[in-house]
């Protein structure tokens, strides 16, 4: 009997010691599963220290018309922090804010506590969010990052300058400055080349501008196009040519973005819906319903209503005795209306199909006196010219840049207009 009592000790001890294994094992397994915020709370409290929460910026460039209240709402700034701001800016510097202003809101978690309102690099505004609002002027330095970029078209020269990595600011830029001679989808052939140079705007490490032209070349069907951005000592910035003609002519040569254009002027052409022939003197540009429509040069609106089958329609008067019309629109932009002063590219109305029109197209017409013109073959007056008295500093920045281009455009280097360089 006493060899069996020896026996049923030793399971008992070795049962103990197992139960006691698995509970500390259950015991690690819910240490290791237990919720992340647990886990930090119990670091914090350990270590004896607190962990911030992800700081994050958003930045907001002003627009024509924004008011800093609508802004700082639309952030969903608190109203009464709203109000301490407002009550806190005795000299209205705050305020006193314009289109291309740059609003950067700094979150802790997502708790605001810092507005910065960057003017230029000279005049920053930094608004600190606590109980107490302040309010001081500092000044940071805008650092100008330079980028270049090559491409050659296949199918677009959109979808071209897209796979070479340039921003879509910098694409519109590009296609708005060579826009006065080329239309990007009606004359851009496979095997066109073109290269950018622009300089993006940061700020302590943030992004704060989609960047500016300073140079950009486009070889198009053998012709080639340049545009260096120069300061003007009449005009302000201005691009020029190789030589140092404006780029910019007096009108746009179309008044809308990468559309095609769907009827050709033609004074003996069958009206689609009347069904008889009926002189089109103009031009239709196929496009999205609500795609921009731009004036096409600086003048007045004369008119702006409806004008039977042309729909909705503006007309403006420029200078010159000219007149452009824009018709079959969706609607007008909301400041347009008779006797509003534009400017080149202002936006001024959305593209329909109001009137007599079977889809939505923009249709354009450009007249001269009484007398309507083919807008895609009217020759178009530059604008100024560079000061006679810059104009040697200004060529030899073109040189400069106009050697980088020829390092990445192989076609280029063919031309005997620049074959000596």
């Amino acid at each position: 009997m006493a060899e069996v009592k020896k026996i049923s000790l030793k399971y008992v001890v070795l049962a103990f010691v197992i139960a006691v294994a698995f509970i500390l094992l259950l015991s690690v397994d819910q240490r290791v599963n237990q919720p992340p915020e647990e886990e930090l709370i119990a670091v914090e409290e350990q270590l004896g220290i607190s962990i911030d929460p992800v700081t994050t910026k958003e930045i907001y460039e002003v627009q024509d018309g924004d008011n800093l209240s609508i802004i700082l709402e639309d952030f969903e700034i608190p109203f009464n922090t709203i109000f301490k701001i407002i009550r806190k800016d005795t000299n209205q510097s705050v305020r006193n804010i314009r289109p291309g202003d740059k609003v950067v809101f700094s979150y802790n978690a997502n708790t605001v506590n810092t507005i910065e309102i960057i003017k230029d690099s000279q005049e920053v505004l930094l608004i600190s969010i606590a109980d107490e609002i302040t309010i001081q002027q500092v000044q940071k330095t805008i650092d100008l990052i330079p980028t270049s970029n090559f491409g050659m078209v296949e199918s677009s020269f959109y979808r071209a300058a897209m796979d070479a990595n340039i921003p879509d600011s910098i694409i519109m830029d590009f296609a708005y400055i060579f826009g006065w001679d080329v239309d990007f989808v009606f004359d851009v052939r496979k095997g066109d080349q073109f290269w950018v140079s622009y300089e993006t705007e940061y700020i302590d490490g943030d992004q704060v501008s989609n960047g500016d032209i300073a140079f950009a070349a486009f070889l198009n069907q053998g012709k080639l196009y340049i545009a260096q951005r120069f300061i003007d000592e009449n005009q302000g910035k201005q691009y020029f040519d190789d030589q140092g003609n404006n780029v910019r002519k007096a009108f746009l040569r179309a008044p809308l973005d990468f559309a095609y254009i769907s009827s050709h002027f033609n004074p003996n052409r069958m009206h689609p819906i009347l069904h008889k022939i009926k002189a089109h003197n103009g031009v239709d540009y196929a496009a999205k319903r609500n795609t921009p429509v731009m004036a096409s040069g600086d003048g007045v609106i004369s008119f702006a209503g409806w004008k039977s089958g042309y729909g909705k329609t503006l007309e403006i008067r420029h200078g010159g005795d000219i007149t452009t019309l824009y018709a079959h629109l969706e609607n007008f932009e909301k400041n347009i209306k008779q006797g509003s002063k534009v400017s080149q590219g202002d936006l001024i109305a959305f593209v329909g199909d109001s009137g007599l029109a079977t889809a939505p197209h923009l249709h354009y017409e450009f007249r001269v006196g009484k007398k309507r013109t083919d807008p895609v073959k009217v020759k178009l007056p530059n604008a100024q010219s560079i000061s006679s008295n810059q104009k040697a500093e200004f060529l030899l920045e073109v040189e400069t840049n106009l050697q980088a281009a020829l390092a990445q455009m192989p076609n280029l280097a063919l031309s005997d207009r620049f074959s000596d360089l």
